[in-house]
């Protein structure tokens, strides 16, 4: 059984997405694997905040049907470099559970396992949904400063974005606790300065709660016409939101924002419409006549898409918890896209490429991403665009959906390919000329 402290992997249970049938020898042995790394090693493999990838890695590969030999192999390849976990300390833990003490120890990483021992007990004693809803969803200031941190990184200087939501998803949807304790205790030790953005949007989509909603690539549209926001900006900044967006036309960017608003009667399909708008501008952010490459920024947004609908089906969370968290998902990613200085998506780039190993299906490319040798964002990436074309197909007649049919698998073969190019798997901000200096054109066939 599934606990706070110990990952058991059931085969038969149901995921967003995964091959027909998942296998028990391999439930077994990425169950042993992820509570070793549960026990073994800390969130962030060194102290600048970066973050252990293994549980992304061995979840998503084992869902997309690696066998025992393939998910042991990509393990001990990224344990090698992983930090070891620090002891809790009692007396720490005990006063996280005085509100008045709570703040003091919040933002840092020294701190992550008293937090995740303190999140163990709390799931021990009430359970992983009501511990999520105590803590995520409690609407008071407390908590909903632990939600925005879901959404940030965990130092000042770092560029990154989602991993603790991205690690949330996980635990939900799996339905493993003890990660659900690490996703918790992880936000808990991450920044909170992106609730300028996202508490900022919140109140000023307060006026338009009472009008239709723009669609997400109308807004894209927008974004990207306005001068100023394109400007705002730099490649140089430390954090592109934080110092580009959000320091230079923070109003802009809330404008645009907040035009954007999900209803609870309506979270099926505007849950499709953020998976596709995120592939449509994550994909068709290319650089011709420069390589095949995904922005590294963006694939953060996208990888995330597939664990919306995971949250969706919590029949203990609210329809307006669900929007909510929908909405501040899509806000984020549209600051994402203004960061990067709103690259024009290129439609044409995914309609005529040219798979290196052409298929009509998506098993070679799975069976493609099971093996590709990095930390799991290659596989990530995959699995979430084969996500985004089931849950896509009901509204492929919509206009707002740009991506539809086969583009999809166009899409994962321009993934595959692009990581097993060799040299820089990703391009990092690419609206940015500078950013595409490094690589070279294009094979031509």
């Amino acid at each position: 059984m599934a606990t706070p402290q110990i990952v058991t992997l059931n085969p038969g249970e149901l995921l967003e997405l995964s091959v027909p049938r998942l296998h028990l020898d391999a439930a077994q042995k990425a169950s042993e694997l992820l509570s070793e790394n549960h026990e073994k090693f800390h969130i962030f493999f060194n102290q600048s905040g970066f973050h252990n990838h293994i549980v992304h890695h061995l979840l998503t590969v084992y869902a997309l049907g690696a066998p025992p030999s393939t998910i042991e192999k990509m393990y001990r390849d990224n344990t090698n470099y992983q930090r070891n976990m620090m002891q809790s300390d009692i007396a720490v833990v005990r006063e996280l559970y005085d509100a008045g003490n709570w703040k003091k120890y919040l933002a840092d990483e020294k701190h992550y396992h008293d937090f995740l021992t303190f999140f163990q007990q709390e799931i021990d004693e009430k359970g992983w949904e009501q511990t999520m809803q105590d803590y995520l969803f409690a609407h008071d200031e407390r908590f909903d400063d632990l939600l925005v941190r879901m959404f940030a990184e965990q130092l000042k200087f770092l560029r990154g974005f989602l991993h603790p939501l991205i690690h949330l998803g996980f635990g939900v949807e799996f339905k493993q606790p003890a990660i659900i304790a690490e996703a918790l205790a992880q936000a808990a030790v991450h920044q909170n300065w992106i609730s300028q953005l996202l508490l900022g949007v919140e109140k000023a989509a307060k006026a338009n709660r009472d009008k239709q909603s723009k669609s997400i690539v109308q807004l894209l549209d927008e974004i990207r016409a306005d001068k100023d926001l394109r400007a705002a900006p730099h490649f140089d900044d430390g954090n592109l939101v934080r110092d580009g967006i959000l320091k230079r036309a923070p109003e802009k960017m809330i404008h645009y924002a907040s035009q954007f608003t999900v209803q609870p009667d309506e979270l099926d399909e505007k849950t499709a419409e953020m998976t596709n708008a995120i592939a449509y501008f994550t994909g068709g952010a290319q650089h011709p006549p420069k390589q095949i490459k995904f922005d590294f920024y963006f694939i953060h947004c996208l990888n995330c898409t597939i664990f919306v609908p995971a949250f969706m089906k919590q029949k203990w969370l609210a329809k307006e918890d669900k929007a909510r968290l929908l909405e501040w998902f899509v806000w984020l990613s549209l600051a994402m896209y203004a960061s990067r200085k709103s690259p024009e998506p290129l439609m044409d780039e995914i309609r005529n490429y040219i798979p290196k190993q052409p298929a009509n299906n998506w098993d070679s490319i799975f069976e493609r991403a099971r093996v590709h040798e990095d930390e799991g964002h290659a596989a990530k990436l995959i699995r979430a665009l084969a996500h985004g074309q089931v849950i896509s197909a009901p509204y492929e007649q919509n206009d707002t959906f740009k991506i539809k049919g086969d583009m999809w698998l166009q899409l994962g073969h321009m993934a595959i390919d692009s990581v097993e190019a060799g040299g820089n798997r990703w391009v990092r901000s690419a609206g940015f000329d500078e950013a595409w200096e490094s690589f070279g054109p294009r094979a031509q066939l």
